[in-house]
């Protein structure tokens, strides 16, 4: 099982655990420092429980629900980007005072640097319709697959939205029915109701276009 830089360091040495925990700390922060590692990641607390996000160089990579443990997290993200993985916490300070601020009402867009490498090519061009639609509003799925070049795609769109590795920051939670129907989510319905109704979305849904003005 791969595991973290970290993890490792604390493991196989003769010291005391206190010791070893640090001295993995200061060789975390010397990796985090010399940027040796490739992808860093931490805990991030919500209304849902506690959530890992995980970055890159380029931007945040992956957001996980508490349904996927830590060591499926690591291992996921070992196997499919890189083994070289480190806890650091400060590296995602920004991501988690944005959504700590989404989560409580005083953050309504976000302006976090995103990775999209593990998002496929059809995927990333329905996510990245699905980023645009603007808080407290919605797109059907048909009106997404259409919008990402696929009029006929709306099953394959959902598939991409319930794969979307980065939810509630790209907000896949704002694609439902036609029918205004709640459709699928990825962390689970009643995560999708939560968000929209966070969101405002879920009252007075006259209109399924998506084009309303983002709020100030």
């Amino acid at each position: 099982m791969n595991v973290s830089i970290e993890q490792a360091l604390m493991t196989g040495s003769g010291d005391t655990p206190e010791q070893a925990a640090a001295a993995a700390r200061r060789l975390t922060e010397r990796i985090v420092a010399d940027g040796l590692a490739d992808i860093d990641y931490a805990p991030v607390e919500s209304p849902f429980g506690t959530l890992y996000a995980a970055s890159t160089h380029r931007g945040l990579v992956r957001l996980a629900f508490p349904e996927e443990s830590l060591d499926e997290f690591l291992e996921r993200l070992a196997r499919k980007l890189s083994p070289r993985i480190v806890a650091a916490p400060a590296s995602l300070d920004s991501v988690r005072r944005e959504l700590d601020e989404y989560f409580s009402g005083r953050r309504r867009a976000f302006d976090l640097a995103l990775d999209w490498a593990l998002i496929t090519p059809f995927a990333r061009r329905v996510l990245r319709k699905t980023a645009a639609i603007p808080y407290g509003g919605h797109l059907s799925y048909a009106e997404v697959a259409a919008e990402a070049g696929s009029p006929r795609g709306a099953r394959a769109a959902g598939n991409a939205l319930g794969s979307n590795p980065i939810p509630i920051v790209i907000p896949c939670h704002r694609v439902l029915h036609s029918g205004g129907g709640l459709g699928g989510y990825g962390g689970g319905l009643d995560r999708k109701r939560f968000l929209l109704e966070l969101e405002g979305a879920t009252q007075g849904r006259a209109s399924s276009s998506g084009r309303k003005t983002r709020p100030s």
